[in-house]
């Protein structure tokens, strides 16, 4: 007798069944999304952006480093050519990203397409790069998904915790941002001699724009973010290239 769960699943089968299993798979991205995003809630609302703009931002938009860069040039008042560059740069790695993960894809609409371009995060990527077989829509789907909203609730939980604090607590809130970016930062240093590396260059770099009188009178904070960001990234990749057989 033929073992029927040994047959092949027909499309209409197969795509309920891929929803599910990238919704599975990005349940623990969106655990990981929710306490960045919360800080990046808290940040925006301390720097004076509206509460209902600061989730809309993460309603239009899944880029964590970009979203910190955007909004803190914006609360610096920088110019929008600043902020357009220095997201660019930051954000450039997902076209690489897609254009690695469109040779996997199955045939699908050009608006598919465009909302898996959307999704497509350092996490969300690495997952799918690791599956075995062609990538379809549904499985994508259910892959971003949850990383899409948990982003977008720890973006609400921060602006609206840090709204409904009381001036005192709020001011308070901003030696918890730093301490909050720090344990961002040094678990993975601690584990990779290049992710230390390109650290320090980058906090040396920026306190050379924010203590140097020359830089500082002259670099705008836009321009000096930018050049950080450039200047750390090139040095990495000197100093550390990536290995063939990585």
């Amino acid at each position: 007798m033929t073992n029927l769960s040994s047959l092949p699943l027909t499309k209409e089968a197969a795509e309920p069944a891929d929803f599910k299993r990238g919704l599975k798979l990005g349940i623990p991205i969106a655990l990981g999304y929710v306490p960045v995003a919360f800080t990046f809630g808290l940040m925006a609302v301390q720097g004076g952006i509206p509460i209902w703009i600061v989730i809309l931002i993460s309603l239009t938009n899944l880029t964590s480093a970009g979203q910190f860069a955007g909004v803190g040039l914006i609360i610096a008042n920088a110019s929008l050519f600043e902020i357009a560059v220095t997201t660019f740069v930051i954000n450039i790695r997902y076209l690489l990203m897609s254009l690695s993960l469109s040779q996997r894809i199955v045939p699908m609409p050009l608006i598919n397409r465009a909302i898996m371009a959307f999704g497509i995060t350092d996490e969300t990527f690495a997952v799918a790069s690791m599956e075995k077989r062609e990538i379809t829509f549904p499985y994508m789907l259910g892959l971003i998904s949850c990383p899409y909203f948990g982003w977008a609730l720890g973006t609400a939980l921060g602006a609206l915790t840090t709204a409904l604090l009381p001036p005192a607590l709020q001011s308070a809130m901003g030696i918890a941002l730093y301490a909050m970016f720090i344990a961002l930062f040094v678990p993975p240093a601690m584990k990779s001699k290049a992710v230390f590396t390109v650290v320090l260059i980058a906090v040396a770099l920026s306190s050379a724009f924010s203590w140097v009188p020359y830089l500082k009178n002259h670099i705008s904070a836009g321009w000096s973010i930018i050049i950080t960001t450039i200047g750390a990234s090139t040095l990495g990749a000197i100093f550390f290239p990536r290995k063939e057989n990585q």
